[in-house]
Parts: C-alpha cells; sequence; structure tokens
C-alpha cells in the first residue's frame, strides 16, 4: 500500500475571508466551470447546502485518460478555521485504483489583507498501481487557486452602480 500527499500553495494579496467566500459555499461548484473550464468543465451538486455531508459531482472536459468524473463528499467545512476537506466516494478517480483520494483546501489569513491557499491531496493506492502517484497533481488546484484571486481581485475593481 503506498500513502502520499502533494502540497500546493499560493500567497496572495487578497484577504482570506474574501477568499474562503468562493472555497468555502457552493460558490466554487459555479465558478470553478466559468473561470476554468480546461480544469473542471461541470461541477454538480448532488446534494446539501455546501456543508458537511455535502456531495459534488466533478465532470473534467474529454481528453483526460481515464478520468471522466467521479463524486466527492465534504468532509470538513470549518468556517473558523477556513479549512474544506472533500473525498472521493464513486466514480473514475477510484477506478484509477485510488483506495482513497481527498483534498483539503485551508485558507490561511497572513494579515489583513494577505493570505495563503494551501491545496494538499491525500491518497493511497494498493500495490498494484505504483504508478498512480506520479499521475496526482496539485497543477489543477493551482490554477484554480489562481483564478479565484484573479476573480476576486476583478470583483473589487468594478465600478458600483450609484442610483
Amino acid at each position: 500500500m503506498v500513502k502520499g500527499s502533494k502540497v500546493h500553495e499560493l500567497e496572495t494579496d487578497v484577504p482570506a475571508s474574501e477568499l474562503w467566500a468562493i472555497y468555502g459555499t457552493l460558490g466554487a461548484a459555479t465558478l470553478i466551470p466559468e473561470l476554468v473550464p480546461h480544469v473542471l468543465s461541470k461541477v454538480d451538486l448532488i446534494s446539501g447546502d455546501g456543508d458537511v455531508g455535502t456531495i459534488v459531482q466533478l465532470t473534467f472536459p474529454p481528453g483526460i485518460p481515464g478520468l471522466g468524473s467521479y463524486k466527492e463528499k465534504f468532509t470538513t467545512v470549518d468556517h473558523e478555521k477556513y479549512i474544506k476537506v472533500a473525498e472521493a466516494i464513486e466514480g473514475d478517480i477510484l477506478k484509477l485504483g485510488f483506495l482513497s483520494y481527498l483534498l483539503r483546501l485551508e485558507v490561511i489569513a497572513k494579515g489583513a489583507d494577505s493570505s495563503v491557499i494551501r491545496s494538499t491531496l491525500e491518497f493511497e493506492t494498493d500495490d498494484a498501481h505504483p504508478d498512480l502517484e506520479s499521475k496526482v497533481s496539485t497543477a489543477p488546484l493551482a490554477t484554480i487557486a489562481e483564478a479565484f484571486v484573479k476573480y476576486v481581485k476583478e470583483k473589487k475593481i468594478i465600478p458600483q452602480a450609484t442610483s
């Protein structure tokens, strides 16, 4: 059995609370396909309201061998510490040979106007699939983090309509 983890951190000049307003809600499910459709083409809410127990189905764009879609369940949503944990519960990611596949997202406040987005993938494979570890990549999570930072910044500079 092989256990492993891979981590990506992105330092930002965006307040943690503003990023958590996306990561800590179902807003991420809407924004990811809109902002980075080459990472995930669709995120469907299967059940829940964005809190613990919520199940979403992630659908990948065509062209990723062995990956069409999979379902994940939110096992932790901590609105005080800005931590969300989602675990793969069914679908292609497990069919590839992962025994477990878990995503931990943390938005860490560094100051009033800065934060770090830490994305961690934790996984376990059986001995029959030693090559799977090399396929685990935080690159899609890095792309999503960068897109969310850009989105928050652009949203701030949109002039507000005055009445």
